[in-house]
Parts: structure tokens; C-alpha cells; sequence
């Protein structure tokens, strides 16, 4: 699937209006600091980049990336440009807020090179919006799919989020059928999970958050794969849907094939096919350290054999590609394969193994399943 092996480059914006109770990446109120955090990423670049291959995928992410203002996205994607090299037909996403989407900002966003826009809609159900905290209404996550289909990119995505107190598969279903109205290229759905040090997670400790059960979840997952491929769709990621292989996330693809990254900005995180590093996650420190002339590194891991072998089989059995024959641990192997394959987890094509949508649902378990 990886093209040209080349990396990809992710861009963490940290600043956001408001936080939403169910996110767990970081990111401030404060867009006081925007222009600290530009000269601090672009300088962080110039320190890692160097001797590098081109990247041919940009993904610049958040936080709020559509809270840029004109002079700040042009500012930072014109700047990695001057000291990034990057392939002729790279790759430019960028993630867009609904109340954030006019046809001046997406005018701006193609005249800078983004040929690929992730739209954070999560719902159009007003109720579902507001439980969800979105800044946006239901109407107005309605207007900005309409503007981003009508905005002249090849390709879009919509982003949704389901497995909310009280949904049915049957308002999942019609959440779905109006966001494929528009004709996106991709689709990324999400089931609501409790994360970290979030509004949410103080809830659920509390008892006052009231989330579907597993067995409703899984409905809700298959329910999500047999209406979306059901209109043309692939499912080629547990959560991620495409209109052909040709409309997939090259970017997001690399996390999955441990593909290499360099990541910029608080919190990002990088990988280099065996040693993966992440960056201060308080923007404070992070331009303290950049402003002394250090690395933002926070800290660094590298990884043992075992280790780059198992995070390969748990990447892998989350993809329609799967894992190759004969990277599974060879002693018991057929035994296995087999016993998977009878109860529908896995199909064997050629010399590839591949997850079943039954598979999907055991993604995390099967590396240990097919190695036990």
C-alpha cells in the first residue's frame, strides 16, 4: 500500500475553543501562543529534518488546525516547504472544524497545496452534538460537508462517531446515509470510548455516564461495515472506510505498516521503523526547550525484535491487508491458523492472512491469539 516508502510528516496544532469531554489529545484555550508555536515547529523542523528522505504525506492535526488564521497556515505549511523536501505528489491533509469552514478557507487551504480535508463532523443529530460538547451545531456541520464537497478536493472525509447513550442502529444508520449524501472519498468511525483524564472518564467514575454495552457496540461496528460497504466502500482500516484503495489515508496508512514518521509540535510523536520518540506535551515546556536551543524530546523507546514483530501483527490485523504467512511464529502455526480461520476471525488469500469483519471486532487480541 505504501507507495514509495517515503515518511510522513504530522503537524500537531494544539489550540481548540473549547475541549470536548471525550478527547484526550492536548490542546489548550489559548490561541494566544500561535505565533510562539509557529516559529517553535518550523525551528523544530530545521533541527530534525535535515539528511531526511522526502515525506510525501503532510498531515497537519490537532487540536483545531481551521483555527489558523491566513497569515499563520500559509506561514507554516510555506515554511516546511522551504526546509522539508517532499515528494511531487505528496499528500496534504489538514483537519477542519465545522463552524470553522467558509469558501475563503477552503479556497485559501487549495491554494497552499492541501489536496485532502478531514471534516470533524462526529454527528448531525443536534442532540448528539450537544452531548458530544461540539462547538457546531447539527445544521452547521450539514453547510460545511456541503461547502467541502462543493470546494473543488479530490478528495474529502467525514468523521463520525457512534456508540452515544441512547443511539439505534437505526439513527447510526440515517447519521451514515447523510454523510455519504455528499459524497465523500472517506469516512472515519469512531465508537465512543472513555479516555484518560477526560470530562467523560470523570463521569463514568461518577456512574453519570450511561455508554452501550459490548455486545451493542459490536452490533453498531457491523451495522457501520455492512452499510458503508454496502454502498461501494472498502473497509480497510477497523475504523476507516474508502471509496476505492486510491481514496485511502496514505498518512494514517503509514501508522499501520510502521512506515516512518516525524511528528512536530507538543505531544507529537515519531517512529523510525525501531526507535519511536514523543515530544513535551505541555506547550509551555515544549517552547522552552526549543527556545533554548534543545530538542523538544520528551523521551524515547527503542524497541526489541519481539516487540517490532507483535506491534507489526497488531498494526496489520487492523488492516484489510493483514499480515504475510509467513511473518506468524512458525512452531503451531497451522494448528492456529486453522483453529481462527473455523471460527471466522481470519481467511487465509494467497500468502497474505487477512481479519474477517469478525476479526475486526478481536483486532487487538488476534497477534496474541495466533501466537499463543
Amino acid at each position: 500500500m505504501n507507495r514509495t516508502g517515503y515518511p510522513g510528516l504530522y503537524v500537531h496544532v494544539p489550540f481548540c475553543k473549547t475541549k470536548c469531554p471525550y478527547c484526550d489529545f492536548y490542546s489548550i484555550p489559548e490561541t494566544g501562543y500561535v505565533g510562539e508555536w509557529l516559529k517553535a515547529v518550523l525551528r523544530e523542523a530545521s533541527l530534525c529534518v535535515p539528511g531526511s528522505p522526502p515525506f510525501d504525506s503532510l498531515y497537519i492535526g490537532g487540536g483545531t488546525p481551521s483555527l489558523l488564521d491566513h497569515d499563520d497556515i500559509e506561514g507554516l505549511i510555506a515554511g516546511l516547504r522551504d526546509v522539508c523536501r517532499f515528494d511531487d505528489v505528496t499528500e496534504v491533509t489538514i483537519e477542519l472544524n465545522p463552524d470553522d469552514v467558509t469558501k475563503e478557507r477552503l479556497a485559501l487551504y487549495r491554494s497552499l497545496g492541501v489536496n485532502r480535508v478531514s471534516l470533524g463532523v462526529q454527528s448531525f443529530n443536534e442532540e448528539e452534538v450537544r452531548f458530544l460538547g461540539r462547538r457546531h451545531s447539527g445544521r452547521q456541520a450539514q453547510e460545511a460537508a456541503r461547502l467541502v464537497a462543493e470546494g473543488g478536493f479530490a478528495e474529502f472525509g467525514i468523521d463520525l462517531m457512534y456508540g452515544l447513550p441512547g443511539q439505534s442502529a437505526r439513527s447510526w444508520r440515517q447519521t451514515l446515509g447523510q454523510a455519504l449524501s455528499y459524497g465523500p472519498a472517506h469516512l472515519s468511525c469512531y465508537q465512543l470510548t472513555v479516555e484518560g483524564d477526560t470530562a467523560f472518564s470523570r463521569l463514568s467514575r461518577e456512574g453519570r455516564l450511561d455508554l452501550p454495552d459490548d455486545a451493542t457496540g459490536a452490533r453498531l461496528f457491523l451495522t457501520t461495515s455492512q452499510y458503508i460497504t454496502g454502498q461501494g466502500f472498502i473497509h480497510y482500516e477497523v475504523s476507516n472506510f474508502a471509496r476505492g484503495e486510491g481514496c485511502v489515508s496514505r498518512h494514517n496508512v503509514k501508522y499501520w505498516q510502521h512506515t516512518p514518521y516525524l511528528g512536530l509540535g507538543p505531544s507529537a510523536h515519531s517512529f523510525s521503523g525501531r526507535r519511536r520518540w514523543w515530544n513535551h506535551r505541555r506547550l509551555e515546556a515544549y517552547l522552552r526547550h526549543l527556545d533554548g536551543g534543545s530538542s523538544a524530546v520528551e523521551g524515547s523507546e527503542t524497541l526489541s525484535e519481539e516487540q517490532v514483530h507483535l506491534e507489526h501483527l497488531l498494526f496489520g490485523f487492523r488492516t484489510m491487508w493483514g499480515v504475510e504467512l509467513k511473518e506468524l511464529p512458525g512452531e503451531g502455526r497451522a494448528n492456529r491458523l486453522e483453529d481462527l480461520r473455523r471460527r471466522g476471525f481470519v481467511e487465509v488469500r494467497g500468502q497474505q492472512v487477512v481479519p474477517t469483519l469478525t476479526g475486526y471486532l478481536f483486532a487487538d487480541r488476534l497477534p496474541l491469539m495466533i501466537s499463543a
